[in-house]
């Protein structure tokens, strides 16, 4: 998939995965395109050289912010979607793009909230009554 068919189909699918309950409680989130992580975050996540990212989360999750986040100019979290990774994991998989898209946003968004790796692996994607 190329870089404009996957930009649109971030674009289609947005927030979508996210139950509604907790979309309106995303607060200052960008959703951004890479083809891979670059060397600073490669290091940062202490990649090693046959390991990936789908996505990453990066900003001030919802617990931590202070009372006085977002007084001034507040740049926004980004969730950072990697194509390359994506595309290998969905023909790995034997899955569509589109799914890994939905199931990578859903995870970063569960840090946006504050959940840490094990806490997001305990949820079900897309399960409605699941809580933060």
């Amino acid at each position: 998939m190329d870089k404009l068919s996957f930009e649109k189909l971030v674009g289609e699918v947005g927030f979508s995965p996210v139950p509604e309950k907790f979309r309106d409680k995303l607060s200052n989130v960008v959703l951004t395109i890479e083809d891979e992580p670059d060397n600073e975050i490669r290091q940062s996540e202490h990649l090693g050289p046959d390991e990936t990212l789908l996505g990453l989360y990066v900003g001030v999750p919802l617990p931590e912010r202070g009372e006085y986040y977002g007084v001034g100019m507040t740049l926004p979290d980004r969730i950072i979607l990697f194509r390359l990774p994506i595309l290998a994991a969905a023909k790995e998989d034997k899955i569509s793009v589109r799914i890994v898209v939905e199931e990578t946003i859903w995870h970063e968004v569960g840090h946006h909230f504050g959940l840490s790796e094990e806490d997001i692996a305990s949820r079900t994607f897309r399960q409605p009554t699941d809580s933060f």
